[in-house]
């Protein structure tokens, strides 16, 4: 059985994007997102017109300071190899407990579909109020869509996090 990650949020976080279940390399390496194929971090930097930082715990701290954390849908599961087809027996994390725990977190972003289509089998859309939801493409390099229409999709992160900004700023 293959276990995923702690989140990595914190007090200020704002949206929380959700992946499936760590891949292969991820897990090997104890971090999100590490395959260098993923285009996860290439896209999230390229909010802010930046290249991604080589060294993975800036990478979080970076992210942290963009108000952004990052979690899984799935807890723990089975699964050869790293795709979400091959994912069976799935238990899902404790999203209750994580929104309590971080009140300030009102935006969810799904990374591709099988963290969607989890998150909405096992938890629901309902079930925690004042939450919005996103579906966008996968970062995996298993979707073969252009990189310039997944980060012409994914500034929704970017605008998000403008319009948070400009709210907090009026108080």
């Amino acid at each position: 059985m293959l276990r995923s990650f702690q989140p990595i949020a914190d007090e200020q976080s704002r949206i929380l994007i959700l992946g499936s279940m760590p891949g292969v390399e991820s897990l090997r390496l104890q971090q999100y997102y590490a395959n260098p194929r993923n285009q996860f971090w290439k896209l999230i930097f390229a909010l802010f017109d930046l290249d991604p930082y080589e060294d993975y715990e800036e990478r979080i701290l970076f992210i942290k300071n963009q108000h952004i954390a990052l979690w899984d849908v799935i807890e723990r599961c089975f699964r050869e190899g790293s795709l979400d087809s091959k994912i069976r027996e799935e238990q899902v994390n404790d999203f209750r407990g994580l929104f309590m725990r971080y009140p300030t977190i009102k935006t969810v972003v799904f990374n591709g579909g099988k963290a969607y289509e989890t998150y909405k089998k096992w938890i629901g859309f309902g079930t925690i109020p004042n939450l919005t939801f996103h579906k966008l493409t996968s970062s995996s390099p298993a979707n073969t869509k252009r990189y310039e229409e997944k980060k012409r999709e994914w500034s929704v992160i970017g605008d998000i996090l403008k319009v948070s900004s400009s709210v907090l700023n009026l108080h």
